[in-house]
């Protein structure tokens, strides 16, 4: 007798993994003792978290001086930064929350990795705000609440808008995160032993999986994906309100809030790409982030890719049929000014070098989707370094006119923000399961029927 395995409809094989148990085996595995990687990754980030507390410690001590902003460049590297992070976080809970909606086959490998992403990029983008304060001890005044120096934030402005926005989008995506992990953590405390085991039954909230546990835990997931969406996307339009609702050339435009959503879709993607390939080496886990997947992912990178390039190329084209000579202008400086450097590491990084994505060997080669998301990170903070800095240092008078350049404190501070990301996914890694075992399992080929028998001469028969 032979039987034939039934595979679920639209999804994605995996022909490396023999049973359900050996799912348990290998996504649990990173949470046993790292490699000498991991630690030589983590000694890296927490001296990079070191340099940023150097440098912004200057900064407090010495002042908002020994940074290069200026008149009339007020906003530099690190409202650069934030709406960088802002976009990457806001990409994994829409990727998760998006296909997941959508039922995308793929989905299961890679969405954990993204809502930690976002996660931790919301916490890295928080500090922005107020590293750019200056003086980081008055933060608590753009919180409304009644106080007796009758001080109230102007609620008419788009940075208080943010504070709400990205705030709710916190408490959302860490709800949304939380809440998904809690089946995998369960199956956490099940393989641990000592004191990691009273952890995970702890913060597992006692998980039996039973029936009436998955039934609230579906409404619920589904609840807060489809609250989510929306969310995402309203929530980078207040962003991208930051610029469009003032009247600076090259800010004062009604594309900015579909072109920075789309923008966010389009790190969040690379983000992704770049974080999940040293973690599917590291940690042997080719069996679950397979090619396809990969596929998956850098197509949707291409798609979002055009998006961006579109509003790249409608931003010229208004400019110039707008006949202001102040717009033109603007524009013009972006491409041949002094900051031409930027706006071409931006267009060659996000528009050209995307193009090998519509060959599928490039799509199917690990080590050139991960050269390419780079390109595309380092390409997407160009883009708000351009969009930022080129509109401020060339308005409408040629007097105050003005040249940016970002101080060592500055740069020593947004490299410490990278750091300071990266040691909260590492610790992620180790402690919850960075694939998704509960879904996981739901799409893997398993044999569901017997569909035939074989016969005397070797041939299926009819049950």
């Amino acid at each position: 007798m032979s039987t034939v395995t039934e595979v679920p409809r639209g999804a994605l094989p995996h022909p490396d993994v023999q049973s359900l148990d050996e799912v348990n085996r290998d996504i649990l595995r990173p949470l046993g003792r790292p490699g000498r990687g991991w630690w030589a990754l983590l000694a890296l980030s927490i001296a990079g978290i070191g340099l940023l507390a150097v440098s912004w410690g200057i900064q407090i001590v010495l002042g908002i001086g020994v940074t290069g902003l200026n008149s009339p460049v007020g906003w530099g590297v690190y409202i650069t930064t934030f709406v960088f992070w802002v976009g990457i976080a806001h990409s994994g809970t829409l990727i998760s929350a998006i296909l997941f909606l959508f039922r995308a086959p793929w989905r299961q490998s890679i969405y954990r990795a993204a809502e930690a992403m976002t996660v931790f990029a919301v916490m890295t983008a928080g500090l922005f705000p107020l590293i750019h304060m200056g003086r980081v001890w008055h933060g608590y005044w753009l919180m409304p609440y009644p106080n007796s120096r009758f001080l109230w934030p102007n609620f008419r402005s788009p940075l208080v808008w943010d504070v709400f926005a990205v705030t709710t989008y916190f408490t959302v995506s860490a709800i949304f995160f939380y809440l998904g992990t809690i089946p995998d953590l369960a199956a956490a405390r099940d393989a641990a032993r000592g004191l990691r085991k009273k952890l995970y039954n702890v913060i597992s909230l006692g998980w039996r999986g039973t029936d009436r546990e998955w039934h609230h835990f579906g409404k619920a997931y589904i609840f807060l994906a489809a609250l989510a969406t929306p969310l995402v996307l309203s929530v980078h339009s207040v962003v991208s309100w930051d610029f469009a609702v003032t009247i600076v050339p090259g800010w004062h435009a009604t594309i900015f809030a579909p072109y920075f959503v789309a923008g966010a879709i389009y790190s969040g993607i690379a983000m992704v790409i770049t974080l999940t390939v040293p973690l599917r080496k590291a940690f042997g886990l080719e069996a679950y982030l397979t090619n396809k997947h990969y596929d998956a992912m850098a197509k949707l990178c291409l798609m979002t890719s055009l998006i961006v390039f579109y509003a790249y190329i409608s931003e010229f084209f208004m400019a110039w049929y707008s006949g202001e000579e102040v717009e033109r202008a603007a524009f013009w400086a972006r491409l041949f000014g002094q900051y031409w450097w930027a706006t071409w590491i931006m267009l060659v990084c996000n528009c050209m070098v995307p193009v090998m994505l519509w060959f599928k060997r490039v799509r199917y080669s690990i080590p050139a989707l991960f050269t390419i998301s780079i390109f595309v990170n380092i390409g997407m903070w160009f883009e708000r370094y351009v969009i930022i800095v080129t509109s401020l240092h060339h308005e409408y008078e040629p007097f105050a006119w003005g040249v940016y350049r970002p101080s060592v404190v500055e740069m020593g501070i947004v490299v410490g923000s990278f750091c300071w990301f990266g040691f909260w996914f590492l610790l992620f890694t180790r402690i919850i399961p960075p694939v998704a075992i509960a879904e996981l399992k739901e799409v893997l080929p398993t044999p569901m029927r017997p569909t035939a028998i074989a016969g005397p001469s070797g041939h299926g028969g009819d049950q």
